[in-house]
């Protein structure tokens, strides 16, 4: 327990340190975020906000749970694997972040060249984590006592928990402080779980990577002075999904994570709906814009949508004690 605070202090200590840091630094590379054109029209006044501050994310969430790793002289394998797996798709997350600032192409990589790095992320991750038993097959289903084997399908279940959680929390991350405020909230529950579950590895991580939300949050909450762009989308994505794996949670995702899912679910029914009659079901997609378009206010639309993922991981927690 108390290397669970030490890693929570360190990455909030490193996370108030690095993003002023960086704000300025951006500011000079004149990384600012292009807002596209069919966002909400008074978005555009966000532009030039620097961005690919989840570079700041990526740092207090990884070197805190490795320098806890070293004052405790114990060498990890299981957190390291969870570590690379978040820090690459923060890798894939900089390239796309690079090529809208740098090379001014607003879509960033393409969606096949997205899709595929994710892809090869996941698998590389789901392989290594099995190859070192980390990954057992046993998996906790939701209000049910009894975990339950189901053998080699554990590792496509990880591939596709992955891949969809980092999209996830990427379409997430539309409104200041949004994604870290929800993710923030995730993170905590799967610290609960990691601590009552006796996960070492996953705690120190997971509480570094709430910590590091919180610490951003300073800085993102609106009217935000920086983005974390798809570089810390994507690696939070990244770290919540592997630390749900690694538990035996990935099913608890779909209550804790209720919000990631309901905002993709949001988009995908928005396009088969167009696609198919022409017609819209909400003003704007993902669901926050739609909400904006109703005219809320993001700080609203931050607070009802946290407030819910909180009421989410507390009927998450509620399922989850029938498990111990």
């Amino acid at each position: 327990m108390q290397n669970i605070f030490f890693s929570a202090s360190f990455s909030i200590i490193i996370g108030l340190i690095t993003t002023p840091l960086l704000i300025p630094f951006l500011r000079r590379l004149k990384f600012g975020q292009s807002i596209r054109e069919e966002g909400p029209s008074w978005h555009q006044k966000k532009s030039g906000t620097p961005t690919i501050g989840g570079i700041a994310i990526m740092l207090a969430s990884i070197l805190a749970p490795l320098f806890v790793m070293a004052i405790s002289k114990t060498l990890r394998y299981d957190l390291l694997i969870m570590l690379l797996t978040a820090f690459l798709y923060g890798v894939v997350g900089f390239v796309d972040d690079f090529i809208k600032v740098v090379k001014k192409r607003n879509l960033g990589l393409s969606a096949k060249a997205k899709f595929s790095s994710q892809l090869l992320v996941a698998i590389l991750s789901a392989l290594l984590l099995n190859h070192m038993g980390y990954l057992t097959g046993e998996i906790y289903i939701p209000f049910v006592k009894s975990a339950i084997d189901i053998g080699f399908w554990i590792i496509p279940l990880t591939v596709l928990v992955q891949l969809s959680v980092v999209n996830s929390v990427n379409l997430t991350d539309g409104l200041d402080g949004l994604a870290s405020s929800i993710t923030l909230i995730v993170s905590i529950f799967f610290t609960v779980c990691a601590v009552l579950l006796k996960s070492v590895s996953v705690g120190w991580f997971i509480v570094a990577v709430a910590g590091a939300c919180a610490s951003f949050l300073v800085f993102n909450a609106h009217p935000a002075k920086v983005f974390m762009g798809d570089t810390g989308s994507l690696f939070l994505g990244g770290a919540i999904a592997v630390c749900a794996s690694c538990l035996g949670m990935p099913l608890f995702l779909i209550i804790a994570g209720g919000v990631y899912l309901i905002e993709t679910l949001s988009v995908i029914l928005q396009v088969i709906s167009f696609k198919t009659t022409g017609k819209r079901i909400f003003k704007m997609s993902p669901l926050h814009h739609h909400y904006e378009m109703c005219g809320y206010t993001e700080r609203k639309i931050v607070l009802l949508f946290s407030t819910t993922t909180l009421f989410l991981c507390i009927l998450a927690f509620v399922s989850m004690m029938t498990i111990l």
